[in-house]
């Protein structure tokens, strides 16, 4: 791996704006100063090498949304995203890890018309424990990351692949 060359992360004042316009219909009369991100979350895209060299990030699989995507969930009060980026992590993979730099950060509006913001790191495994297939994740797998894009479900998560390839010595 080269020196990190990555794009700066963008502010939290900038993923509030982006899905607070995100709520907004063409012609309200809304001041977009007046909402507030509602859901503060963070994960990871936890990588290693396979045999050949070729690095794979992990995927999971979660059955309520049928959707693959990067292991992510909401903060718990008091918790800084770091921690909960590792919680989150762990949680939904099994895998106990190290954090390694912070990558480009999403906004989006949930399923529920709030306001969302995500923040990831990269994440090598220093441990783990077995994985339990349940209700909210019911797979874990590790892709190549040239087949990542046709896996992910979301577009918003190309973006976080992307700026995890920009550090990757490919």
């Amino acid at each position: 791996m080269n020196e990190p060359v990555v794009p700066a992360p963008i502010t939290d004042a900038e993923a509030i704006n982006v899905a607070k316009q995100a709520l907004l219909e063409p012609g309200t009369d809304i001041d977009v100063n007046q909402i507030d991100v509602a859901v503060r979350a963070a994960g990871g895209l936890v990588w290693r090498r396979d045999d050949a060299g070729r690095v794979e990030i992990a995927m999971i699989h979660r059955p309520s949304y049928d959707d693959w995507t990067f292991p992510k969930g909401k903060r718990d009060p008091g918790e800084t995203s770091k921690e909960c980026a590792l919680r989150e992590v762990l949680e939904e993979t099994g895998l106990v890890c190290e954090l390694g730099i912070e990558l480009t950060r999403t906004a989006y509006v949930d399923r529920k018309g709030r306001p969302k913001s995500v923040r990831y790191w990269t994440m090598t495994v220093t441990d783990s424990v077995p994985f339990e297939p349940g209700d909210e994740v019911d797979e874990v797998v590790w892709v190549p990351v040239p087949e990542i894009a046709s896996l992910l479900t979301y577009d918003r998560d190309l973006a976080v692949l992307d700026s995890f390839h920009g550090l990757m010595d490919d």
